[in-house]
């Protein structure tokens, strides 16, 4: 079922579990932002979402996040591009996203310089670590992070906000908690290094089955789908 009520039931039962996460960790609720993961849903699940008062949505497409701005053309929306992002798509995220969340190699931070200068914007991105070190999974080891951070730290076109993972599918959301916990003392380190042109203000961890961890591990960012809209829909 894809009706109105679920999902305003789901996104009240996600606000929930954010609050009280906030409050067993001394948050402020305020701190934390939610984005609504709506890849491969329909542009009437957003628009349902929309209606409830959610204004922030997570693509992991490019092209498919292009469409959908197009189609629903309200400039009160943010989108965010959570995604492994190839440099010849690059031209379609650049200037719609709020911000990319998958910046893991050089390259992919030249192109987006790059056509950020063409349009004239400033990008905020995120860099993607790998901090479970999963083979399966895109980003940069946390060891290699600072190396990482002095290549890309002087593009004048592009800012450096904070870091992002992918934690491993557990059973147990517990079993993230040493990773989450690992994020936000590299976040910290990095910050106390006090190094030019970077200050880095967000933590995007945390998907369905452990944002309530991730919060109470200091996410900033929490990135749910599946609590929201239900099972994916693969196009």
């Amino acid at each position: 079922m894809t009706a109105e009520i679920d999902i305003k039931s789901n996104l009240s039962k996600v606000y929930a579990n954010i609050e009280r996460a906030a409050k067993r960790s001394g948050r402020d609720v305020n701190d934390i932002t939610l984005i609504a993961v709506s890849k491969t849903k329909p542009v009437s699940m957003i628009k349902e979402c929309i209606e409830c008062g959610t204004v922030i949505f997570g693509e992991n497409k490019a092209q498919e996040m292009a469409s959908k701005i197009s189609e629903l053309h309200d400039d009160n929306l943010n989108w965010h591009f959570i995604g492994h992002l190839q440099r010849n798509k690059v031209k379609y995220v650049v200037g719609n996203a709020c911000m990319i969340h998958s910046v893991d190699s050089v390259r992919l931070a030249e192109a987006i310089n790059a056509e950020a200068v063409k349009k004239g914007v400033i990008c905020d991105i995120l860099i993607e670590v790998n901090i479970a070190c999963e083979d399966t999974k895109f980003g940069i080891k946390a060891e290699d992070i600072y190396n990482f951070i002095d290549e890309i730290r002087n593009f004048p076109y592009i800012k450096i906000r904070g870091l992002m993972t992918i934690a491993p599918y557990v059973d147990n959301p517990e079993d993230n908690r040493i990773h989450f916990k690992h994020l936000r003392n590299l976040l910290v380190d990095i910050n106390s290094k006090n190094i030019d042109n970077v200050y880095m203000d967000v933590l995007s961890m945390g998907m369905t089955g452990d944002y309530e961890v991730a919060v109470e591990e200091g996410a900033t960012i929490v990135r749910v789908g599946t609590g929201i809209f239900g099972d994916r829909i693969y196009v």
